[in-house]
Formats: structure tokens, C-alpha cells, sequence
């Protein structure tokens, strides 16, 4: 979408959600990617209308995100997730009059940031409510702007915004302190517990296997795992910002593949491009473990937890096969 484009469908979604904002009720029945308490999706919104008014309406750009928000508030949070298609690409994403309409309404927002999702930051701009808490993942790890935008896959930064989101929680619905106390102390403690498994079982393995990797998507959780991402990171970010790589990088990449400088190779598979599609096919031609990751929650309406451990354990199965630890 250019410039001009831009500019008309953002000044529209911004006059829907002017006249939206005192329509809106507390409950939006018109929203997608609605979820309950354990991230799955909710039955008919709001449970009832005595407990609405303390039911804390919650819009996250991005479903990874919103899987945390509604396990951390269980029935005193309903989350509304926009980007909840896994075919759906956060990058260029062009909200909608409802997707206006669900932040205009919302009481807590959960962005990215980063660059990764701007469309999201323009939705909060147009819509500046005075009673809506603002929480951009990007500034609140402290990532410059021109960072690796993918902070889901730190597993550090991940528990940075549990902190964070039961602080807020707290501070919009303190009656319910203990509550959100519980809540994050169970889903960091018991809910995570196989996530932080798998995390500290490979880094304890495999710390400092040299690994491939598509793009960057995989750089923050290749720095959780301890191993060492060869791959050069001007070609990373140029598959993740969807821009042609250099020849010379391609040419490291092939010879890192062919030499087996890599002992894995990582891959995106939401963004298999024609050049990370040949890198697949020679790593498998030289019998290198391939694993994938994807960008969003696979398979639809998986949890965030469901959806790293599954992936964690490819990886994990990648470099058993390829050490033979």
C-alpha cells in the first residue's frame, strides 16, 4: 500500500473510530481472535453484564502476545487478538473500521513495536484515549528502533512483558492484586514449566553448536539457546524486511551449507522464499536437520506455550540428530 493510500485508509479507520468510541460498550461483540482466560476463544464475549465492569477489554496487534495476556487475566481480562491468522503477515496487516473500533474501546493495548507491526501504532494514535494503557514491547525491553523486532522469541524478553502485563493488570484492576499474583505465578511456574524445560535442556546440550537460520526471526532465540547463529545477518534482515539478499551472502551460505559449517538449519516456514527454499533443499541434500518456525501461532488457536514447546522440540531433535548428543 503507498504513501497516499495509507494516509486516506488510516484518516478513515480514524473517523470510524471517533464516532465509535462512546458506542463501544465494554464488550465487543463484533471483534475477532476473542479469547477467555486459557487463550482460547471465548463464548459469546462478556460472561455477564454484573461482571462486565470489571472485565478489563484487552487488544493485542498480535496473537502470540494476546495467548499470554488472556492466561495472565483469566475471566477478569476478555483479549482481543487482530493478527490472528497464521496466513495473515503482522508486516503489512491493514486494519480495519473494526479493528478500530476494538481499540477505541480497549482498556489495555499490547503492541509489538519495533517496526514489526507501525500499523498497530498508528491505531493507537488515532485513538488516544486517556484511560487505555499503552504497552509497546520494543521500548519496554529497551530495543532501538532499527532492532531485531521479533521479541516473542526471547525467552528473557517474554518474561519481561509477563512482569509487565500482571503490573498493569494490577494497577487497572487492583481489587483483584491477588488474583493476577496467582495467575502469572501459576503460568510462569506450572504453565511454562515444559517452555523453560526445553529452553535450558538445549542450551545445557547444545551451547555453541553453529547453526543456519533463514532470517531473523530466529536470532533472539538462538541467543536463548546459547547457540551460535553463523548465518550472516545482513542476509537475515533482508529476508525478514522482505528485500533481496546480496550475492555474497548467498555465496557464504551456500559454501557454510556445503562445507557443513552449520549442524542445523532454521527456517521460517510462513516465509520460504525461492532463495531460502534452495538453502533448505542443498542443507537436506548434504543431510543437514532442517527445523521450522513460524511467525505467528500455528496451528490456529494454538496456545503460545503449545506452539514454542512443539517448536523447541524440533530444534532439540535437530541437533540430537545432527551431534548425536
Amino acid at each position: 500500500m503507498n504513501a497516499t493510500a495509507s494516509r486516506i485508509a488510516l484518516g478513515g479507520i480514524a473517523a470510524v473510530a471517533a464516532v465509535s468510541v462512546a458506542a463501544c460498550s465494554t464488550s465487543s461483540s463484533d471483534s475477532k481472535g476473542s479469547e477467555g482466560g486459557d487463550g482460547t476463544p471465548a463464548a459469546g464475549g462478556a460472561s455477564a453484564s454484573a461482571a462486565s465492569s470489571r472485565t478489563i477489554q484487552v487488544v493485542a496487534a498480535e496473537n502470540f502476545w494476546g495467548s499470554i495476556a488472556s492466561q495472565l487475566g483469566g475471566d477478569h481480562v476478555k483479549v482481543t487478538s487482530i493478527i490472528d491468522n497464521p496466513n495473515a503477515d503482522p508486516h503489512d496487516y491493514e486494519p480495519t473500521a473494526a479493528d478500530a473500533r476494538t481499540v477505541a474501546g480497549a482498556q489495555f493495548a499490547i503492541v509489538n513495536g519495533v517496526g514489526y507491526d507501525s500499523w498497530a501504532g498508528k491505531l493507537l494514535a488515532a485513538n488516544p484515549g486517556t484511560s487505555r494503557t499503552d504497552l509497546e514491547v520494543g521500548k519496554l525491553v529497551g530495543v532501538p528502533a532499527d532492532g531485531n523486532p521479533h521479541r516473542w522469541y526471547s525467552p528473557d524478553n517474554v518474561h519481561q512483558v509477563i512482569e509487565q502485563i500482571t503490573t498493569d493488570y494490577k494497577k487497572l484492576d487492583p481489587a483483584d492484586s491477588a488474583d493476577f499474583d496467582k495467575l502469572k505465578n501459576t503460568f510462569e511456574n506450572t504453565t511454562l514449566a515444559p517452555y523453560n524445560k526445553e529452553i535450558a535442556d538445549i542450551k545445557a546440550k547444545y551451547k555453541g553448536t553453529p547453526v543456519g537460520a533463514s532470517e531473523s526471526i530466529f536470532t533472539p532465540l538462538a541467543e536463548g539457546l546459547g547457540l551460535n547463529l553463523v548465518t550472516p545477518e545482513s542476509f537475515l534482515d533482508a529476508i525478514s524486511e522482505g528485500s533481496d539478499p546480496t550475492a555474497k551472502d548467498k555465496s557464504t551460505i551456500d559454501r557454510q551449507i556445503a562445507d557443513k559449517k552449520i549442524k542445523v538449519y532454521v527456517y521460517n516456514s510462513q516465509n520460504a522464499t525461492p532463495d531460502v527454499q534452495a538453502q533448505v533443499k542443498a542443507a537436506k541434500a548434504k543431510g543437514i536437520p532442517v527445523a521450522t518456525v513460524t511467525e505467528t501461532l500455528t496451528p490456529a488457536g494454538a496456545s503460545f506455550q503449545d506452539w514454542q514447546v512443539r517448536q523447541l522440540k524440533g530444534i532439540a531433535a535437530a541437533l540430537a540428530k545432527a551431534t548425536g548428543k
